[in-house]
């Protein structure tokens, strides 16, 4: 009976890809799955914390790091204002939400509300100097680690490494080309879909 990484590759293949190809896709898919599964569980945010012992969960860091996000975001306007509303934005949850999690940071002590320099009627965030600390540390933790992993590498291995990372990341930007390319064939694993509820639905009943 063939596994479903047999699958996968007979469709890849159908597709006009080499097998080589496939199964490489494959193992890059398993990676990134893992990759996935780590960062949803935050080990390293909640590693950071523990060793910088703060007393502060996940969603609360991720609120400093938005507030600060101007200062981290090279292609993003230095200039631009935060208020609890770009919050939400950049963490993609919702304003209420946001608003909670801002007025937490804000009694703690690591977040302050200022008046805003464009418009005086509207109210911005900015980082106390223990939220920008908490910030650098947080960082420093991080850059300490890669820093470690990444020397062990070759300086060949890093200069290949990195560029085709950063290509690798925009993949998603060109697929709904692909998406279109392959319009018959996605419609047919959708159909493959309709016909096992189908049968699941058939067997059921006879059940």
């Amino acid at each position: 009976m063939p596994t479903r990484q047999d699958t996968l590759r007979d469709l890849l293949t159908k597709s006009g890809k080499d097998a080589g190809l496939a199964d490489a896709l494959i193992r890059i898919d398993n990676v990134v799955q893992n990759w996935r599964r780590q960062m949803h569980k935050r080990e390293l945010g909640h590693r950071a914390t523990r060793a910088l012992g703060l007393d502060m969960d996940m969603a609360q860091i991720d609120v400093l790091f938005a507030i600060a996000h101007p200062m981290f975001a090279p292609d993003t306007n230095a200039d631009d204002e935060t208020m609890v509303s770009t919050v939400a934005e950049r963490l993609h949850i919702d304003p209420s939400r946001a608003s909670r999690l801002v007025a937490e940071m804000v009694n703690s002590g690591y977040a302050r509300r200022a008046v805003s320099q464009r418009d005086a009627r509207r109210t911005i965030l900015e980082l106390t100097p223990a939220g920008e600390a908490v910030i650098d540390a947080v960082r420093g933790y991080k850059w300490l680690l890669l820093g470690e992993f990444f020397s062990g590498w070759s300086p060949e291995d890093v200069a290949t490494f990195v560029p085709l990372l950063e290509r690798y990341s925009s993949w998603m930007n060109s697929s709904e080309v692909a998406e279109e390319k392959f319009a018959d064939e996605i419609d047919e694993l959708a159909k493959s879909i309709d016909r096992a509820r189908q049968e699941v639905s058939s067997g059921s009943k006879s059940g």
